[in-house]
């Protein structure tokens, strides 16, 4: 199992719950993040982190995002940069 980036980060430029990833299995496209599922460990430690509630576990994806599950491969397969602190700057507030 790994996480998921949904519909709720389209747009979104928080960069919270990619920052606490140890493994740098995040990564940035032009609307979004992404998970790479060959990187991701399934630590948790992006959930509760994204403030926009956007990152699950597959098995806890509704059903209405489960296109995210392929799209969040297929993007972070593609040679995206790593979404990792030296590369993006923290939007928080």
């Amino acid at each position: 199992m790994t996480y998921v980036v949904a519909e709720p980060c389209v747009n979104c430029r928080y960069t919270d719950c990619a920052l606490v990833c140890p493994v740098e299995a995040f990564h940035l496209d032009d609307d979004m993040l992404v998970i790479n599922p060959e990187t991701c460990i399934d630590c948790d430690a992006c959930v509760p982190e994204c403030p926009v509630e956007a990152v699950f576990s597959e098995a806890a994806l509704p059903a209405e995002w489960s296109s995210y599950t392929g799209i969040n491969a297929e993007r972070a397969l593609s040679g995206l940069p790593a979404a990792c602190s030296g590369s993006m700057p923290n939007q928080s507030a």
